[in-house]
């Protein structure tokens, strides 16, 4: 039973190293692409105040 735990805590461990490392991979630099392509957009004149 003890071989169960450690293969179930190595499995939920190695889906959380490669969720992290998909998120600090792609995830962060996209978001922070997106908001320095909104940074640098110019401002439109008649933009609705909402």
């Amino acid at each position: 039973m003890s071989v169960f735990g450690i293969v179930t805590f190595l499995l939920i461990g190695g889906m959380a190293f490669w969720m992290l490392l998909f998120l600090l991979g792609f995830v962060v630099p996209y978001w922070i692409t997106l908001g320095v392509f909104e940074k640098l957009q110019p401002k439109r004149i008649f933009e609705d105040k909402e």
